[in-house]
């Protein structure tokens, strides 16, 4: 198997045992090479309730290597989500890292995530 098919498996393997609901939606995070989103959704509706990445607007940097996918961006983005979801009402999550193991930008972004309020 090559690496992605590994991700793909991983992947599967973890949305098989969560879901969002309405009271603690998933928060999920899709990482790239050069950007990292994440979008807070109900599955039982089917809705995105609010989501960011390192390409809006609000965080944009004016260098190019601010908008990369690497740590200080993704904690910029996990600050951004908790400040929305919090807008919405929203304090817990449940935490969907899309088959991404759990360090570098994705333990930056959850740990941010978590100083701004969001409990998962």
């Amino acid at each position: 198997m090559d690496k992605i098919q590994r991700r793909t498996r991983r992947k599967k393997s973890i949305r098989k045992k969560i879901a969002g609901t309405t009271e603690r939606p998933r928060m999920c995070v899709h990482k790239t090479n050069r950007n990292i989103s994440v979008q807070v959704i109900d599955d039982v509706e089917g809705k995105t309730l609010c989501g960011t990445s390192t390409q809006s607007s609000a965080l944009r940097g004016k260098e190019a290597s601010e908008t990369y996918s690497n740590v200080n961006s993704a904690e910029k983005v996990g600050e951004a989500i908790a400040k929305a979801a919090t807008e919405k009402g929203i304090k817990k999550v449940v935490f969907d890292r899309a088959g991404h193991k759990y360090h570098g930008v994705i333990k930056a972004l959850a740990d941010a995530a978590r100083k701004n309020g969001l409990e998962f």
